[in-house]
């Protein structure tokens, strides 16, 4: 009695959760742009999954997004891809190919190769960042969204008033 008890009241809560969820769905109907609230309301949470092949470029991530009221969801069709002889071969080399890509970087990594390539590489990424940044901050300076310390006006100390 006890466990048909439990399996439905969660039966009955799972239904409260698809009704709750049907009735966001249906606040949700026509709109014509996505907000930060209306995902905050959608989405409960998303797990993003260590990559599969670290230094790699191409390379498969998993991320898992759970949704409100109703937690983790994979449409019915999903990982259910026909594919041809010839997708599948085509997959096989890119594998392999991924595969020797990654063996060779852990063999670098383990020579410290890999970290004299990054000590190498790190002040000419700096400087292209920098660069951007600069870049970014001067047009808004121009538009007016950001004014630096520098060019505002000195101001003088009020009377009465310790500064920190």
């Amino acid at each position: 009695i006890a466990d048909m008890e439990a399996e439905l009241s969660g039966y009955e809560e799972g239904c409260r959760s698809a009704e709750k969820f049907i009735a966001l769905v249906d606040k949700y109907q026509n709109f014509d742009e996505l907000t930060t609230y209306m995902l905050n309301e959608f989405v409960e949470k998303i797990v993003v999954h260590e990559r599969d092949r670290k230094g790699s470029i191409e390379t498969t991530q998993e991320v898992e997004i759970y949704f409100n009221f109703i937690g983790k969801y994979l449409p019915p069709h999903f990982g259910e891809v026909e594919m041809t002889s010839e997708e599948i071969e085509e997959m096989k080399k890119r594998e392999a190919r991924k595969d020797r890509l990654h063996q060779n970087y852990l063999k670098r990594k383990a020579s410290g190769k890999q970290q004299e390539y990054y000590e190498r590489t790190k002040a000419k990424k700096k400087a292209e960042m920098d660069a951007k940044k600069e870049e970014i901050r001067q047009e808004d300076i121009a538009k007016g969204v950001f004014v630096p310390v520098s060019l505002l006006p000195p101001a003088e100390p009020k009377k009465g008033v310790v500064s920190a």
